[in-house]
């Protein structure tokens, strides 16, 4: 599809529309976080601990007394840098494995889906639990989890696409021109497989900024005293009945995010997938 047409199309649905400019509002927050933040996100100052929010500290201090404000906005670096790690791992993967095996089927397609059965069949934040306890806490071992445990669903969808293709007559013409192996591949049979991947991982970014929230909620996440909106939220619980600002602030920013990514991700699928109209 010409890029101009996507645009076109993109632009015409009032949901994406909403969802891209969230979107690119909090990557725009995340790179200029340091011009942005009024002060040091990680400077604390127990005489302003659990302040409420006043002119000098719009969404108030924390329990260590460290500007809300601030923390929020770089908090928005680690979860979408999570995001990132996690996109860039998950897509690859899950399409490596489901192009292999439902082009080439056989005992390889039959090794490659009871490998990707089993670790669907286990709860995936459960399981991304386990990892992060294993390969212990911090953002890359996050992202690591979690792709771990997203990229079967990427590959079953792939495998039952390349399934219908495999005897197409577009995909016959290609190997009687003697587009073989790695090319046919990569070249024929990915651009097929790819709007509809990336749809999918349109729509489950808002998980994965939940399951980011929930690790960093649990300790598992970025490691203290970077910035990380689950954290934060676990900080707050413990005072959210008197300083109940302290949850609120980085509760909604995670609802507007994954709401964002859900917005955009219903557009993507209208014109990456029209027949779904």
């Amino acid at each position: 599809m010409p890029a101009s047409l996507f645009w076109r199309r993109l632009l015409r649905s009032p949901s994406a529309v909403a969802g891209l400019v969230v979107v690119v509002l909090l990557v725009a927050i995340a790179l200029l976080a340091p011009w942005l933040a009024p002060t040091d996100p990680n400077w604390q100052n127990a005489a302003d601990r659990l302040a409420a929010p006043d002119s000098h500290h719009w969404l108030g201090t924390d329990s260590y007394g460290r500007d809300m404000l601030s923390r929020l906005l770089y908090g928005a670096r680690p979860a979408l840098g999570l995001v990132m790690l996690v996109s860039i791992i998950t897509l690859p993967l899950g399409l490596i494995v489901g192009i292999v095996s439902g082009y080439y089927g056989g005992w390889l397609e039959r090794v490659l889906m009871r490998i990707t059965d089993i670790v669907m069949s286990m709860p995936r934040l459960i399981l991304a639990f386990a990892f992060v306890a294993m390969l212990g806490p911090g953002l890359v071992n996050g992202a690591l989890a979690l792709a771990l445990t997203t990229w079967p669903a990427y590959a079953r969808q792939a495998r039952s696409e390349i399934q219908r293709l495999r005897n197409s007559d577009y995909l016959a013409a290609a190997e009687m021109m003697g587009v073989r192996g790695t090319r046919l591949l990569a070249g024929h049979i990915l651009p097929l497989c790819l709007p509809s991947a990336i749809v999918r991982l349109a729509l489950d970014l808002a998980g994965i900024i939940l399951a980011a929230a929930g690790l960093g909620f649990l300790g598992l996440g970025a490691r203290p005293p970077m910035a990380e909106w689950g954290a934060m939220i676990a900080d707050g619980m413990q005072v959210i009945f008197d300083q109940w600002w302290i949850a609120a602030a980085p509760g909604a920013i995670i609802l507007l995010a994954s709401l964002a990514f859900n917005l955009l991700g219903d557009g993507l699928r209208d014109v990456l997938e029209p027949q779904h109209d």
